[in-house]
């Protein structure tokens, strides 16, 4: 009789497809895919790092399956994957009381792990590694409507902003070997995709050199794929402002199915914090990048991370902030205050040294700000029409579905005719701050 196994996945999109990967290695071993935490023999949490309450959650968690576990003997075997497993490592094991704990270079080796706890015996394995891409492995998209999927085209980083554990939990940068990512595609187009989101750390640092000596940068990637699904659109997250070259805008701006979308974390407006946070560009750099973007693809939306309370930020640098942000008329951001992790440059040089209260002052004015210019940006699109692809049923009525556009912006409309899974031209009729009204 074949194990259970049920995978929770916690964090970011790269998250999302490292679970796709451990998915495809089990399921190589027998193991069958339980959408119930109650019915799994093995339950993974694939986890999460960056900031702390990503880190409270999975302990909640974990300390909810062990009372599961000693009600109904379920889940035999809990095991903690990726970032988290990296950072806290064997105090996994012997504080919280878990079998595994894999980092996110270790997943091929997770059906051994998981005899050697079958066998009575805790599992660990952290180990990072340079050249670890799973590039032989496509990942098995897990059951639901085949819509919009992710691509990892790159593992690791090797930036080291001050702030970022990032480097210290998912290793150095490297890039996956082009054929395989084509593959992946390949299998993407024929079980019904009609979107690609490629991921990486800084994935417009991608970079791969063959034994031939042959490049592929990331615009001769983006090229590749256009050919290769000509009818999928792609999308990609997250590019670093300092790999945002001209030839990369200029792709953007002939390939129709590339989306004309930048998530562009800019973190700050300020020149002294960009330069504590060790970022590698000015304020003035990222504006005029910014700029090229616009004149090239006039209609490209622009989102972007901000993170306010940063060590040394004085209320000069969070009123530079904010006039980035007026500057730039952002359609849409994530906003957090700082938060300081373990290990980090920061955490080892500098003193965390704004106010708890501050912080939230200051976040609670960028979310003030960005709540203003976002209304502002949705409603400069009424009377407009956009392609939308239709990803499913609206939250608020069943009678409504929602899609995206090329700009990334959420569309709210009635069902009419339209199919899930198909592109529709939507004209809007009205806004709020987070999505667009409008009819077929």
């Amino acid at each position: 009789m074949s194990q259970k196994v049920h995978i929770e996945t916690y964090g970011c999109q790269m998250n999302v497809a490292d679970t796709e990967v451990v998915a495809a290695i089990l399921k190589t071993v027998g193991y069958d895919f339980t959408e119930s935490p109650e019915e799994a023999d093995v339950l993974l949490i694939n986890t999460c790092s960056v900031r702390d309450n990503a880190e409270k959650r999975v302990i909640g968690r974990i300390e909810n399956l062990q009372a599961l576990r000693r009600k109904n003997g379920n889940p035999a075997i809990i095991g903690v994957l990726g970032c988290m497993a990296e950072r806290v490592k064997e105090r996994l094991l012997t504080e919280y009381g878990v079998d595994l704990v894999a980092g996110p270079d270790a997943y091929s080796d997770l059906p051994n792990m998981l005899s050697d706890v079958e066998s009575g015996h805790k599992a660990i394995n952290i180990t990072l590694s340079k050249e670890e891409t799973y590039r032989d492995v496509i990942p098995l998209k897990l059951p639901g409507l085949h819509i919009s999927g992710f691509v990892s085209i790159m593992r690791g980083c090797d930036e080291f902003c001050s702030y970022c554990i990032v480097p210290f939990t998912r290793g150095r940068e490297r890039s996956r070997e082009p054929e395989s990512i084509y593959r992946e595609i390949e299998h993407m187009r024929e079980v019904g995709y009609r979107e690609v989101t490629l991921l990486g750390q800084k994935v417009n640092g991608y970079h791969y050199i063959g034994k031939d000596g042959a490049e592929v940068d990331f615009p001769d990637l983006l090229v590749a794929i256009h050919r290769i699904a000509p009818e999928m659109r792609i999308r990609f997250t997250s590019p670093h402002p300092i790999d945002m070259s001209d030839k990369l805008i200029h792709t953007m701006a002939t390939y129709p199915k590339i989306c004309a979308h930048i998530h562009l974390p800019v973190q700050s407006g300020s020149n002294a914090v960009l330069e504590r946070m060790k970022r590698g560009y000015t304020r003035e750099w990222y504006i005029d990048r910014v700029a090229t973007l616009r004149k090239s693809i006039p209609h490209c939306g622009i989102s972007t991370d901000i993170f306010c309370g940063f060590c040394g930020e004085t209320e000069e640098d969070h009123a530079d902030t904010l006039r980035l942000m007026e500057e730039i008329r952002f359609d849409s951001a994530f906003l957090f205050k700082y938060s300081e992790r373990p290990s980090t440059y920061a955490a080892r040089h500098y003193p965390d040294d704004v106010p708890e209260s501050v912080k939230l002052r200051r976040l609670e004015e960028l979310i003030a700000l960005q709540n203003r210019l976002s209304l502002a940006s949705n409603e400069a699109d009424i009377g407009k029409t956009f392609e939308v692809l239709v990803e499913g049923v609206s939250k608020k009525s069943r009678d409504e579905y929602f899609g995206r556009t090329v700009t990334n912006k959420v569309v709210v409309f009635p069902k009419a005719q339209a199919r899930i899974g198909s592109f529709v031209n939507v004209r809007i009729k009205s806004a709020t701050q987070a999505t667009l009204l409008g009819e077929i």
